[in-house]
């Protein structure tokens, strides 16, 4: 493999954790596989605003932001000095913090499904908590799901099941290693977009369905009509409707997607960027559907811990006071306008898709097996100028013009080696291993 001397001290530091870390890294999106393994940067020594440096001294844009966990910009101070001065007063108590019930209220006034609400730490955390909560309202303990959501056993069962066209794992990429096979078919995937599908799953499984489990966007806004009808039969299956907005929540609107498309679930799972870094998580319902939850072990130590609630209340505070919805519209509209500019300017054939919250550009090459390869040169070579990204965009509110024009001219630069790339050279120009798709979502 071919190790660039600008990131010789992140590729050492990757070597020893493989000795001591299963895995290497304690989240798959961080591992050196998902980018240009050998020239992107993997581990970094500080953050602040739009970019970081690595522990090599090299400095980048960063585009990635923790897989959208930071939403103002890295080490904000509104939000970083909300903390600090939480911390002195105490980052846990032995009995509980008022903050518990003011940041409930606050939740309560801002996402249109909260009527209640439970805390965790994490976004896959919040959905095992979701899916208990709609097993226990019910009676039921099937759950249909579309998108993607962590890693508990309640999910991840899935696997024990084969897709009927390719006989491979529904999430592919992932072996239920460690998962009770007692679990398999208590979580059936269903496809984005097909309410027949969803249908039908209803039907074979007539009165065992506890939840629908669902990620409402990733990329694109859904086919119209599209939630309301996964609404409509949930309901007359007398099934929970869950939005999982951890990875799509707070950019579009402060209330989420289910503010911007006015489809209001009866529960909702919230993490990442409602504490702009900091680990939080929240599962909100109405009181129908959550009410139950008190007689529920539903406990932890750190859930409600005094650093993630001072976090999420600044946040969520900073986010209303810089009016980010409008923020959020303007930067996404420059990024596309930027990289379409970049590609038309270049002549690779190529396109820009996605929201203003997040925007992708595709490729479009003569060989579908080439996307990958094409995809990691994209990769390879941004990251050698200063850009961390993967084929995507996502803005914080700490990105400036200046920003969006020093990513648009790497880009187009790189885009003209693209060009050399699918005139034959592509496997010359690439350095690295392809990067691997550690799975399949089941949503764009």
């Amino acid at each position: 493999m071919v190790i660039d001397d600008r990131v010789r001290k992140s590729m050492e530091l990757y070597d020893r954790a493989g000795e001591l870390i299963p895995g290497r890294t304690q989240l798959v999106s961080r591992r050196a596989s998902q980018f240009a393994e050998g020239v992107s940067p993997v581990y970094a020594q500080g953050a602040k605003g739009s970019r970081f440096v690595d522990v090599d001294g090299n400095e980048y844009i960063d585009w990635v932001n923790c897989v959208s966990a930071v939403i103002l910009g890295h080490a904000d101070e509104a939000v970083d000095g909300a903390v600090k001065r939480q911390i002195d007063r105490g980052s846990l108590y032995t009995v509980n913090s008022p903050m518990e019930v003011e940041l409930a209220e606050l939740l309560i006034e801002t996402i249109p499904s909260a009527e209640m609400v439970r805390y965790c730490k994490g976004g896959g955390e919040a959905c095992a908590v979701a899916v208990k909560i709609a097993r226990g309202a019910t009676g039921r303990d099937k759950i249909l799901f579309s998108g993607y959501h962590g890693w508990h056993d309640w999910y991840q069962s899935v696997n024990y099941l084969a897709d009927p066209d390719t006989g491979e794992f529904p999430i592919t990429g992932i072996e239920p290693i460690g998962v009770p096979k007692a679990l398999a078919g208590t979580a059936l995937p269903f496809t984005y977009g097909d309410l027949d599908n969803l249908e039908k799953l209803f039907a074979e499984n007539s009165g065992e369905v506890a939840a629908v489990m669902m990620e409402p966007l990733r990329s694109d806004l859904p086919p119209e009509g599209y939630l309301e009808g996964v609404k409509e039969i949930a309901r007359a299956n007398d099934a929970i409707l869950i939005f999982d907005e951890v990875s799509c929540g707070w950019r579009t609107r402060i209330g989420g997607i289910q503010e911007y498309t006015g489809v209001t679930p009866d529960m909702s799972v919230f993490a990442k960027a409602m504490t702009n870094g900091y680990p939080m998580g929240v599962v909100v319902g109405s009181r129908d559907s959550m009410e139950l939850a008190a007689r529920m072990f539903i406990s932890s130590s750190y859930w409600s811990d005094n650093v993630g609630l001072a976090a999420s209340l600044a946040t969520i505070t900073e986010l209303k006071r810089r009016d980010s919805v409008a923020q959020f519209e303007a930067l996404g509209e420059k990024m596309r306008t930027a990289m379409q500019g970049a590609i038309d300017s270049a002549g690779v054939p190529a396109s820009v898709s996605g929201w203003h919250f997040r925007c992708y550009v595709n490729f479009d090459v003569p060989d579908a097996s080439m996307t990958s390869k094409v995809n990691t040169l994209f990769v390879q070579e941004m990251a050698r100028r200063g850009i961390h990204t993967f084929t995507s965009f996502m803005p914080t509110l700490a990105h400036t013009d200046d920003d969006i024009q020093q990513t648009a001219d790497a880009a187009e630069d790189v885009f003209k080696i693209v060009i050399q790339a699918l005139e034959g050279d592509l496997d010359n120009l690439l350095e690295v291993d392809p990067k691997r798709e550690p799975f399949r979502r089941f949503v764009t």
